[in-house]
């Protein structure tokens, strides 16, 4: 009976330590004799003690930093990056079977990729188009963690240090190219107002008293200044009547009174202005005789 019993026990004991539970995330690879039986997991696993054997393998995202590369680009630019590599195991028998050390092989083929593609491109390219750099290294990387069951998700080149004299280059290339585009810029605003006032130059042409009044305007916008000497131009009715067209003396002799009232204004609202007005009388009546 003690000898029952005892059996008893020792079943109980050696299949509580055969019975695994096995976390969602992992994996068993159990080997036979040596030779590799299946992958269990996860939940509860029953391994033959004696006879079995087992490897547990992490299903998990990884992530592994690629320290500091220097690299030189295709246009002879020494630079140093560094990346980041995500990946994770897809198949725990080619793990443990095809290859030793999984993450430090998969680091490696990492490293030396980087410097490969990134010497097959230019330094401007490793700057701009880093998106269309990350998709190749991801697959190239991948196909060749493939075999390993190892799935290489994304590689992020996340550092670029490039030397002090080539920042200072390309610090110079960028403030000519801003000041290009303000010359750009200044050059089309002048193009624009050169079209406004040829349109408003055309505008006025079409109407006789357009030129006169806005004569008028500037003169009586002067004449609100403390200035000494005022100059203005001669009025269309002047230069018309000596041409020989034909005006109004009596028309002229109104013209003549209200320029020298708008002269004569200035110099009687200032105190220390001293403007002239030309007597234009004489000429005008001598014309008109």
């Amino acid at each position: 009976m003690e000898v029952i019993l005892g059996l008893f026990f020792f079943g109980l004991a050696i299949l509580a330590s055969s019975l695994k539970f096995v976390n969602e995330y992992d994996r068993l690879v159990v080997f036979r004799f040596g030779r590799v039986s299946g992958v269990r997991g996860p939940g509860p696993v029953l391994i033959m003690p004696i006879f079995e054997n087992f490897k547990k393998v992490d299903m998990r995202m990884v992530t592994m930093s690629i320290p500091m590369q220097e690299v030189i680009t295709k246009d002879n630019i020494s630079a140093k990056t560094a990346a980041v590599c995500f990946f994770q195991v897809v198949d725990p028998f080619k793990v443990v079977t095809k290859i030793e050390d999984p993450y430090t092989a998969t680091s490696q083929i990492a490293q030396t990729t980087l410097r490969s593609i990134l010497g097959q491109h230019e330094l401007d390219d490793l700057l701009t188009e880093r998106d269309k750099i990350n998709v190749q290294l991801q697959a190239i990387i991948d196909r060749q963690t493939e075999g390993w069951g190892i799935k290489v998700n994304a590689i992020e080149v996340k550092d670029v240090e490039i030397p002090e004299s080539m920042q200072r280059a390309m610090a110079r290339q960028a403030e000519a190219e801003r000041e290009r585009r303000a010359k750009i810029v200044a050059a089309e605003g002048e193009l624009q107002a050169a079209e406004s006032l040829s349109a408003a130059a055309r505008l006025i042409a079409t109407s006789p008293g357009a030129m006169q009044l806005r004569q008028l305007q500037t003169m009586v916008e002067v004449s609100a200044e403390k200035n000494s000497t005022l100059i203005f131009p001669i009025p269309i009715e002047l230069l018309t009547f000596a041409a020989g067209g034909g005006a109004n003396p009596a028309g002229v002799q109104k013209a003549v009174e209200k320029i020298q009232g708008i002269v004569q204004t200035p110099a009687n609202s200032a105190n220390t202005s001293n403007a002239q007005a030309i007597p234009l009388e004489n000429k005008v009546e001598e014309k008109a005789n």
